[in-house]
């Protein structure tokens, strides 16, 4: 695993985190825009385009929104998933190879292209026990 993002944040302020691959022209984006956070996949090349996104909260429902919070986005090796932790929980993951989606609320529905799943916590180990 590659840790590729490690900073602090506050839930509710304007955000904006993303992480690139090396060996592929995709990558991630964490975005709290004052009122959602969202995950999304994207295309880096030639220029950025949303391949997909999860939803992971909405600001009104944090609590202790004010606190700071640690954010991680981790890699496996082969750069095909992408994990966004928050205080060291994984709320999504990201699976390239397959183009599919997880998050803990499996919202939004699939765009048709990427498959969407709820993310739990035997799924975080099936996906990247696999990977590791």
């Amino acid at each position: 695993m590659t840790l590729s993002v490690d900073e602090t944040f506050i839930v509710g302020e304007d955000t904006y985190y993303s992480s690139n691959s090396y060996g592929f022209k995709h990558g991630v984006i964490f975005e709290d825009d004052l009122n959602t956070g969202y995950f999304y996949a994207v295309e880096t090349q030639p220029q950025v385009k949303i391949l997909d996104a999860v939803h992971i909260y909405n600001v009104g429902d944090v609590v202790d929104k004010v606190k700071p919070c640690n954010i991680k986005i981790v890699w496996t090796e082969d750069e095909q998933f992408a994990s966004l932790l928050i205080n060291n929980y994984c709320h999504a993951i990201f699976d390239f190879k397959n183009k599919a989606g997880y998050c803990r609320t499996a919202f939004p529905e699939s765009n048709g292209k990427w498959d969407r799943k709820e993310l739990t916590d035997d799924l975080i180990i099936e996906l990247l026990t696999e990977k590791a």
